[in-house]
């Protein structure tokens, strides 16, 4: 069964660096007590990051200057299809898809998500994405491969977006920020903390505060549709695609355990030293 996730300090999603270290998959990712939580928070921050193969990492970045960078369905949705289409060895042509859509009357999104692709660069366990910013669980398979993603990736939407929207120059933050999730406490953090982000846009002050309606909260995750969350709790949608569930370690052997697993950490987030500069 899927262990409750230790309680980190959120200042990790400040961090631009992160440990090296060997990560060893185990069933079920053991507690931690704050203290062990605030050492190893400090481990991933006092090393350089260093990606290689099997191992897997957090992703993320946000807009330049704070900016919202998902405007409409539509953008939410082009990325959407980038994370699929830019995950794998071949250039993206989104023009290809395109195309074929008028051909069978789907949307883009449906299309992107059906179109072959050639070898993938990195297996993505699990995704959110904000107005104003975006989180990735990644393994890397192809030596470089992350590198190569997130450039296809940000640098397609980010075309993309200036087009649609009439500007231009930069659109996310630098280059994208990473931690090293080289252990099972970290990774199992990692699972709930990017798929509770959203409760953020309905209680902004939940991670400070705690939750002050659980089952809004729990009613509104069940309903975004901009995370990998619906497709842990087994919802058929073509959006199941994108991710690769297999890749994570046996945390979520059913349903039900990654559920309440996920939901448990929202009765403990009021005792963590929570802190976010992704706003």
């Amino acid at each position: 069964m899927y262990t409750l996730p230790a309680r980190f300090d959120l200042a990790g999603e400040t961090l631009d660096s992160s440990s090296a270290g060997q990560y060893s998959p185990h069933h079920g990712a053991p507690r931690a007590s704050p203290q062990q939580g605030r050492t190893l928070l400090k481990r991933h921050m006092a090393r350089n990051i260093i990606f290689a193969p099997d191992e897997f990492y957090h992703l993320y970045n946000r807009g330049t200057d704070k900016r919202k960078v998902f405007l409409t369905r539509e953008d939410y949705e082009r990325f959407l299809s980038l994370l699929y289409l830019s995950n794998n060895i071949d250039p993206v042509r989104v023009d290809n898809i395109r195309n074929l859509k008028s051909q069978q009357g789907r949307t883009l999104l449906e299309t992107a998500l059906r179109s072959p692709r050639a070898q993938p660069l990195v297996d993505i366990g699990a995704y959110c994405l904000m107005p104003n910013h975006f989180h990735l669980l990644v393994r890397e398979i192809q030596d470089g491969g992350i590198s190569l993603f997130m450039q296809k990736l940000t640098t397609a939407y980010t075309m993309y977006f200036n087009i649609r929207h009439e500007r231009s120059g930069a659109l996310f933050q630098g280059k994208f920020k990473a931690t090293h999730a080289d252990d099972d406490r970290y990774l199992s953090y990692l699972l709930a903390y990017i798929h509770l982000n959203p409760i953020k846009l309905i209680d902004p002050k939940w991670k400070e505060n705690g939750i002050r309606n659980q089952r809004r909260a729990k009613l509104y995750l069940e309903r975004y549709a901009y995370s990998s969350y619906l497709d842990y709790l087994g919802k058929e949608r073509i959006h199941n695609t994108i991710i690769n569930k297999e890749t994570l370690p046996a945390y979520c052997d059913s349903i039900k355990d990654f559920k309440q697993s996920t939901l448990a950490w929202l009765r403990y987030v009021e005792h963590a030293p929570a802190r976010s500069n992704l706003a």
